[in-house]
């Protein structure tokens, strides 16, 4: 036969295998060999496509392996693969029939051992210092003494408790807790969620926003704070506009959260401590800054006491500061009638002198000079311009005119109402009323009677009534009041009226 076809030889047993049933052969082998396997090596590449899934490599110094871990597997591993981390993957050698490759499928990866750990942890503390998150400026004072304190812990451990009772000690303040899981796979989210849920808490509601936050845990190995050393938590840290005091561990115990958080605290008692001052201290200080001003104050008095005694042995008698200017004011008095008169006489001199420069052509001048003027602006003067003026000007006049009659008949309306008032009064107070009344006003000689012995002794008797008045001769008798009324003859004719004069004082009768 020849040797371009393939002609088993008589003897030999060597079975014939299909492509695919040699790789389901190895992968069959293969799987059952290696079902469960833990590989310890450097992470190379890595890369997570959109559909959750994870794909990366293995590798040594020699030889490299890749390996998956599907969506579901990837969401529940709590370390994140990065490249160059130290891992010890636990999982299984499957292989790929379609490119003749083996890859192991992952399903649990944890780092290598504290040393993989402490590279992995220098490498975020490389990139967050390279953001600017370390520095000292981006970092908030804490309040002196907060209202209300946040506490991010486990509310089972002994951290809550030491914290409680060192801020009761110093100065009690309110504490909300905020329970958080403080390692495992769910530490790290958890206290990333409550530190963004203090801060989007509202001042003055139902759940009052705290005024300071810390975040506490207590001691243990580097497994134990790694949920500390989560990315999420140190950025949720950063974006806090709540003040953050960092009390992860004891001393010696250093994570992630201390180099981004305002202020770190060796232990969870030493946070409460920064938190709060000392009540008693503050009160001590206080009384003795107000025995410092008591003090100050009496030692000010004291001093302008004695410097106001000093001041006044120095200064003079008010009497001897006040002589001179009231001998200044004396004079002065004395001095200003003849200054006064004798500015009078300097100014009618100075006026009189004035009045004489004066000439009769001085005022002729002065009226050509306007009358040049006034010529000159007639030239401007347009009479369209004019009579528009004129117009206007008759529009006004006219308005004052209405006005001014409306003002003249209300003045003389009122004034008439005052004549009025007042001639009425005249009437109610003239004694020409009590003369209606049959009184009478008696005259002697021109003057007032007021008694008959008056009316005796004068040589003429004028009585005056409300209808006239009628005058005695002579020689008249005066009787008493009754026969002289009865012995009164009476006239013949009416005289006639006279206009009243004002009575002078005396009696009416």
């Amino acid at each position: 036969m020849s040797d371009l076809i393939d002609d088993p030889i008589e003897g030999e047993n060597a079975p014939e295998f299909s492509v695919s049933e040699l790789s389901g052969a190895i992968k069959r082998m293969i799987e059952g060999e290696f079902s469960h396997v833990r590989i310890k090596g450097e992470i190379g590449r890595v890369s997570f496509p959109r559909s959750g899934h994870v794909y990366l490599d293995l590798k040594d110094d020699r030889s490299v392996i890749a390996g998956v871990m599907w969506k579901g597997v990837a969401a529940r591993v709590a370390t994140r693969p990065e490249e160059g981390m130290e891992v010890v993957a636990t999982g299984r050698l499957t292989t790929f029939p379609g490119q003749s490759k083996y890859q192991l499928v992952i399903e649990d990866l944890k780092p290598a051992g504290v040393g993989a750990l402490m590279a992995m942890l220098e490498k975020r503390k490389a990139m967050l210092q390279a953001e600017g998150l370390f520095e000292q400026g981006r970092k908030r004072p804490l309040p002196y003494l907060p209202e209300i304190i946040g506490v991010v812990t486990s509310p089972s451990g002994a951290v809550i408790r030491d914290i409680l009772h060192r801020l009761r000690d110093r100065f009690p303040r309110k504490v909300m807790i905020w329970p958080v899981a403080v390692q495992g796979e769910q530490c790290a989210p958890q206290v990333a969620n409550a530190i963004e849920g203090f801060n989007q808490m509202t001042q003055g509601g139902g759940m009052p926003r705290p005024d300071l936050i810390i975040v506490a845990r207590g001691g243990g190995s580097i497994e134990d704070l790694w949920g500390f050393n989560e990315e999420i938590v140190a950025r949720a840290a950063v974006a806090s506009d709540i003040p953050l005091i960092s009390a992860v561990g004891h001393e010696t115990d250093t994570t992630l959260i201390d180099f981004v958080s305002d202020k770190r605290a060796p232990t969870p008692t030493a946070a409460a401590e920064l938190a709060v001052p000392v009540r008693l201290e503050i009160a001590g200080w206080v009384e003795e800054q107000g025995a410092r001003m008591t003090r100050s104050l009496g030692q000010a008095l004291s001093l302008r006491e004695q410097r106001l005694r000093d001041l006044s042995r120095a200064m003079p008698r008010a009497d001897a500061l006040l002589q001179t200017p009231r001998q200044r004011l004396d004079g002065a008095g004395d001095a200003l009638p003849r200054a006064l008169q004798a500015g009078v006489q300097s100014r009618r001199v100075v006026l009189s002198e004035k009045g004489g420069t004066l000439r009769a052509s001085t005022p002729m001048r002065m009226i050509e000079t306007r009358r040049e003027a006034l010529g000159r602006r007639a030239d401007r003067l347009t009479p369209v311009g004019l009579s528009r003026d004129i117009e206007r000007r008759k529009e006004k006049v006219a308005d004052m005119s209405r006005r001014m009659a409306d003002a003249g008949t209300r003045q003389v309306q009122k004034l008439g109402d005052r004549l009025a008032a007042t001639d009425r009064m005249r009437e109610t107070l003239s004694y020409r009323a009590t003369l209606e009344r049959g009184y009478a006003v008696v005259r002697g000689d021109g003057d007032l009677v007021r008694t008959a012995v008056q009316a005796g002794g004068a040589s003429e008797i004028e009585i005056e009534f409300a209808d006239g008045r009628l005058k005695v001769g002579q020689g008249a008798v005066v009787a008493p009041v009754a026969e002289a009324a009865a012995a009164a003859p009476k006239p013949k004719t009416k005289p006639k009226p006279k206009k009243p004069d004002a009575p002078e004082q005396g009696s009416l009768f």
